[in-house]
C-alpha cells in the first residue's frame, strides 16, 4: 500500500514553484547557467520614463577655428609701384614661406618681363643668379632686349621643394601675382612654368596653355608667351628648341 502511495504522489501535479525549480534544474544539468537574447540590447539606453543622467561637468562648446589670413593681407595696403613691392615682398608676414626671400629685379614698363615659379636654390640677394639666370639672359639677348629693359620676377618669394600650387592659388597668391604684373606693366610677358603660373594669372587650368595671346585677367595688353619652367628647359634641349621656335613666332607677331 505504501508503494502505491509513492507512485500516486509522484504523479501528482507540481506546484508552479516546483515547476520553475524543475525547469531551472534541467537547464543547469544541461550546462546553461545564463540567459541569452537573440535581439541585441542597448545597455546605455535609460529605462523608459527616466531621463539620462546629467554630466557633473558640462562640456564646453567647440568654437570653429578662424580661417587663415589671405596671402598678402589687405589688398588695399599693397604697394602701388614695383620698388615698393620688392620691399613688401621681403617683409610681408602673411607670406608664410620658409627660406631666403628674393625680390623681383628690373624696371617697371620693361621691354620684357620673365616670370618664373621661384628663385633658384643658389640665389642670394639677386633673383636667378645661377644657371636659370644665364638661360633667361640668353633669351633676352636673342630678343635684342637690353639688360636694363629686362624685368625678372618669381611667383614665390623663396625656393620651395614641392609647393602646392592649387592650395596657394586658393589662399590668394593669384591676386598677389596679378597685382605684381599689373604694376610692372611690361611690354611683353614671358611665363616660364606655364602649368604652375598661368592658373595664378587667371587662366583656366582645365584648358590648354595659351599660345601668343594677351592675358586680360592681369591687365596685360601685350602678347604673353608661356613655356616650360627653367629647370625643365635646362634639362632638355628639345624643350629649348621648341621655345626658340615659339620666340621667333612671338617676335614676328609683335613687330
Amino acid at each position: 500500500m505504501a508503494a502505491m502511495d509513492d507512485v500516486a504522489a509522484a504523479k501528482a501535479p507540481l506546484s508552479p514553484v516546483d515547476r520553475i525549480a524543475a525547469v531551472l534544474d534541467w537547464w543547469r544539468a544541461a550546462g546553461v547557467t545564463q540567459a541569452f537574447h537573440d535581439e541585441p540590447q542597448d545597455w546605455l539606453t535609460p529605462p523608459e520614463g527616466k531621463a539620462p543622467p546629467r554630466s557633473a561637468v558640462p562640456m564646453p562648446e567647440e568654437t570653429p577655428e578662424p580661417p587663415p589670413p589671405r596671402l598678402g593681407g589687405d589688398p588695399q595696403q599693397w604697394p602701388a609701384d614695383l620698388s615698393g613691392f620688392a620691399d613688401w615682398w621681403l617683409a610681408e608676414p602673411t607670406l608664410p614661406f620658409a627660406g631666403r626671400r628674393v625680390p623681383p629685379r628690373g624696371p617697371a614698363g620693361a621691354e620684357l618681363m620673365v616670370l618664373v615659379p621661384m628663385p633658384e636654390s643658389e640665389d642670394g640677394d639677386q633673383l636667378l643668379s645661377a644657371g636659370q639666370g644665364r638661360l633667361v639672359s640668353g633669351i633676352a639677348r636673342a630678343l635684342a632686349v637690353a639688360a636694363d629693359q629686362l624685368c625678372i620676377a618669381s611667383a614665390l618669394p623663396c625656393h620651395q621643394a614641392l609647393p602646392d600650387w592649387g592650395a596657394l592659388r586658393e589662399a590668394g597668391l593669384d591676386a598677389v601675382l596679378q597685382h605684381l604684373v599689373t604694376i610692372a606693366q611690361p611690354r611683353r610677358l614671358l611665363v616660364l612654368g606655364a602649368g604652375d603660373i598661368l592658373p595664378l594669372l587667371g587662366h583656366d587650368p582645365a584648358q590648354a596653355a595659351p599660345g601668343i595671346h594677351p592675358l586680360s585677367a592681369v591687365g596685360v595688353d601685350k602678347p604673353v608667351l608661356a613655356s616650360f619652367a627653367p629647370d625643365a628647359l635646362l634639362a632638355r634641349w628639345q624643350l629649348r628648341a621648341q621655345l626658340w621656335r615659339a620666340l621667333l613666332d612671338w617676335t614676328d607677331g609683335d613687330a
